[in-house]
């Protein structure tokens, strides 16, 4: 009951998923599930990169939900982010290079959104650490970079939406 946030990697051989606060790895044929992350802190919603041999994910390590990137077969994370909200791994861009993420830092000031720390904007980071820099001022969720990067496929946040609520039609319900 407690296995959350499960990814099939990009090669099809492995599933990450988290159990407890820690970041697993399983074969998708079955069999032994190694254990990659091992902090007292709460590691959660894994992504692999496109050839499958990273996986970026969420901590509370270092007190805020920061992004961090470790190999798939586990070893020490590097930390990704540092800002004092909070950021959620969304995808990685479709060449690895950076980690696509979700977090409240900075509305644009034309934007008519109303500003909210639930309302996210997407940002990127490199996957060797290094600068943040905004991709869509819009809230956008469950991102899917196309093969050639030319586009992304992405659900939207309008509002409040309870996601658990079954047949919710509103003003407010994702696209």
């Amino acid at each position: 009951l407690w296995l959350r946030d499960v990814r099939i990697s990009p090669a099809g051989r492995n599933i990450a998923f988290t159990y407890r606060g820690d970041i697993y790895k399983v074969p998708v044929s079955g069999g032994q599930a190694v254990r990659l992350t091992a902090q007292p802190s709460y590691e959660s919603l894994p992504i692999w990169s496109p050839d499958s041999r990273s996986i970026a994910f969420a901590s509370d390590r270092d007190g805020s939900q920061d992004l961090y990137i470790m190999l798939a077969d586990g070893g020490a994370a590097r930390r990704l982010t540092t800002y004092s909200g909070t950021e959620t791994p969304e995808s990685f861009s479709h060449d690895g290079k950076y980690v696509l993420f979700s977090s409240a830092i900075q509305d644009p000031v034309e934007s008519a959104a109303f500003p909210s720390g639930r309302l996210t904007e997407l940002y990127r980071v490199p996957a060797g650490g290094g600068r943040i820099e905004q991709i869509l001022a819009t809230p956008a969720q469950m991102v899917s970079p196309s093969s050639d990067g030319s586009f992304f496929l992405y659900q939207d946040q309008k509002g409040m939406e309870n996601e658990w609520r079954k047949h919710h039609t509103s003003s407010v319900t994702r696209d």
